[in-house]
């Protein structure tokens, strides 16, 4: 058979002589296609465009504007700052060049030789350089032996010890210009579309991520097609430093994190409490309306609990040591889930119990190595908004359908209007990472593939991502600086149910398995509250604010009636207080500005004979002057409605 048949996305299929490459492809649906395409998909996996297809495939042509187009563009990139590396420093060591959520890195070992900010001003100048001559990448396939022999004669132990793992796969080498790389690939057809670039830093990172292994170099870069691309993303890194949420969590008095306490465990101060409870409380009144039951779980468990759901084999080296007390182990809980089962299990379920919903805010604990811990975002202790849903097998669309529903509403609310979702899928050449048998892998990936086409989901399919017992929905969240975060998450799971022989009694009178469902649109509440103050840059919307409210008498004669309507607020569910420091209103009204708060009302002689307020709006200054009752009205309304008014 000399032809293969080729179907486009549009359900249209071609046919080819065999071994067409991509870019053959690209060019017979269009030049200009052809002129901006970057690389290609086949049968779910990315090529590169001068890859020949050798049978019948689904394909799919990358561009700049696709997530794959952008991950081969920069990891052609780190290629193109390594070749730039190896000429002004011969001798480099190369450890891994991969591409990352905004542009790449490369770790490095330079022997002695410690980088400097003018160091990356030379590389920045000689990638050009080598961008310009507009080379192209060249694939090539080695055996084992080969690849060992060939990094052997350029004595680099950082990619022999990477050969180590890769015995029996295919090796692959890419070539441009001077330089040669191990490297799975994919690639831009030729180093001349990268046009714009920029190294932005330099760090430490062990090798393998392993602190008892040796220290490299790590730098960072960014590249773009055009320099307005590039111009708009350096301002947003500006913007994403004001918006730290780790220097915006000390200066709103929201968190503390402290040696004294542990890295990775933080402390939240009372105005963080607030904020995070309000929160809770949101998700807590919308599953009540939904039929959810509230449970408690204790933080430890014996380690016998996470043997049987898997947790412990497949997460090990994430866990904390094991407690032994009474000559049992014992684990700081690293889950949920396996807690909830046991509330299953208290008793005989029947078909009619079901669905049966159980939400936890649960605190879990992982082991995660001191180099990777940031702030709110990557924790050694984080509450999870859990949810485990019992369903039968003919309720398993609808309340999946629900749940997505649900995790829709929170973002909306938080003003996260711009988000796709990600089906991450079992990847079926690796099945020893996964818990259960073929059958239930293929029937759960087509219950979330069927209710994510049926809420008419922007998704697309990521082989490898599933959790160990289940597909996901990941709800991928783009925030004001177009970061994209993976917030809330859906999991279907045939696995547990077999591992902790759940059953109930079924309309027939017979045994049956339950389906479960793993939910938390939130997902790690640290984690998502510190993607929200940088969303917010800590400016957030009334409903949300700790303190909502601050009234500002202008001299010590309004004392008196500011406490009155500070007091009224507050009976009205307001988060209010009263500043009535010896100072002139000015500065206070300055400093108060600086907090955040949301609204300020000014009270001077005139406001106290005519007991009305004058009201001040955070970023937007005077609004005039209102009775008490109307303010009230208004930020109630505000705060019922959830508006996001900043």
């Amino acid at each position: 058979m000399n032809h293969v048949k080729i179907t486009l996305p549009d359900g249209t299929v071609r046919e080819f002589e065999k071994g067409v490459t991509g870019r053959k492809v690209a060019e017979s649906i269009g030049r200009n296609l052809a002129k901006v395409a970057l690389a290609i998909v086949v049968d779910g996996q990315v090529w590169d465009l001068s890859r020949p297809i050798s049978k019948d495939s689904s394909v799919r042509i990358v561009k700049w504007e696709d997530e794959e187009g952008k991950k081969t563009y920069w990891h052609s990139s780190a290629h193109l700052m390594a070749e730039a590396i190896e000429s002004l420093f011969p001798g480099t060591k190369f450890g891994i060049g991969p591409p990352i959520e905004t542009g790449f890195y490369y770790d490095i070992d330079m022997g002695d030789h410690s980088l400097s900010m003018d160091d990356l001003g030379k590389i920045e100048g000689k990638m050009r350089e080598f961008a310009d001559r507009d080379v192209p990448y060249v694939r090539e396939v080695r055996s084992w032996d080969d690849a060992v022999a060939y990094f052997k004669k350029k004595h680099d132990p950082l990619k022999l010890d990477l050969l180590e793992g890769l015995k029996g796969e295919e090796i692959t080498f890419y070539h441009q210009g001077g330089f040669t790389d191990l490297c799975f690939g994919p690639h831009i057809p030729s180093t001349g579309a990268i046009k714009e670039i920029k190294l932005l830093s330099i760090a430490g990172a062990y090798w393998r991520g392993d602190e008892k292994n040796k220290m490299l170099q790590r730098i960072y870069g960014i590249t773009f097609p055009t320099k307005k691309e590039l111009e708009e993303h350096l301002f947003r890194l500006e913007e994403a430093k004001r918006r730290d949420h780790r220097k915006l969590g000390a200066e709103l008095d929201l968190f503390l994190l402290t040696p004294k306490v542990g890295p990775g465990l933080p402390i939240w101060l009372p105005k963080g409490t607030v904020l995070r409870e309000t929160l809770e409380n949101f998700l807590r009144d919308e599953q009540r309306k939904r039929g959810y039951l509230p449970v408690v779980t204790p933080h430890i468990g014996n380690i016998n609990l996470y043997k049987t759901s898997g947790h412990y084999p497949y997460y090990k080296d994430s866990q904390f040591t094991p407690l032994k007390v009474d000559e049992e182990e014992y684990l700081l809980k690293p889950m949920n889930c396996p807690h909830h089962h046991q509330i299953y299990l208290a008793k005989p379920r029947s078909y009619r119990d079901l669905p049966l919903r159980l939400a936890e805010f649960g605190t879990v604990y992982r082991y995660e190595q001191s180099g990777e811990l940031n702030g709110l975002t990557r924790v050694r202790s984080f509450t999870v908004d859990d949810s485990h849903m019992y369903v039968r097998q003919d309720q398993l669309k609808d309340e999946l359908i629900a749940v997505i529903e649900l995790i829709q509403l929170v973002f909306n609310k938080l003003g996260f209007s711009d988000f796709k979702t990600r089906l991450s899928f079992r990847d079926p050449k690796n099945k020893e990472k996964y818990g259960g048998e073929d059958d239930m892998w293929e029937q759960s990936e087509a219950d979330i593939k069927e209710a994510a086409d049926a809420s008419q989901l922007n998704y697309y399919v990521a082989i490898g991502e599933a959790a160990f017992y289940g597909p996901k929905i990941d709800f991928m969240v783009q925030d004001t600086l177009r970061r994209t975060w993976q917030l809330g998450t859906v999991q279907v799971d045939y696995v547990m149910p077999e591992r902790f022989n759940l059953e109930y009694t079924g309309s027939d009178g017979q045994k049956h398995r339950p389906v479960i469902i793993h939910r938390a649109p939130f997902g790690s509440m640290e984690r998502f509250i510190g993607v929200l103050i940088e969303h917010f840059a800590g400016d957030f919307p009334l409903w949300l604010a700790p303190l909502q409210c601050v009234v500002l008498p202008i001299t010590g004669q309004q004392i008196d009636y500011a406490q009155k309507v500070c007091d009224d607020l507050k009976a009205a569910n307001i988060r209010a207080e009263t500043d009535d420091r010896n100072e002139k209103i000015g500065y206070k009204i300055r400093e108060w500005e600086t907090t955040k708060v949301p609204y300020m009302v000014v009270l001077g002689e005139k406001e106290r004979a005519n007991t009305t307020v004058s009201l001040r709006q955070h970023k937007k200054g005077d609004l005039g002057s209102f009775s008490l009752n109307d303010i009230i009205t208004k930020f109630t309304h505000e705060i019922l409605q959830k508006l996001i008014t900043a």
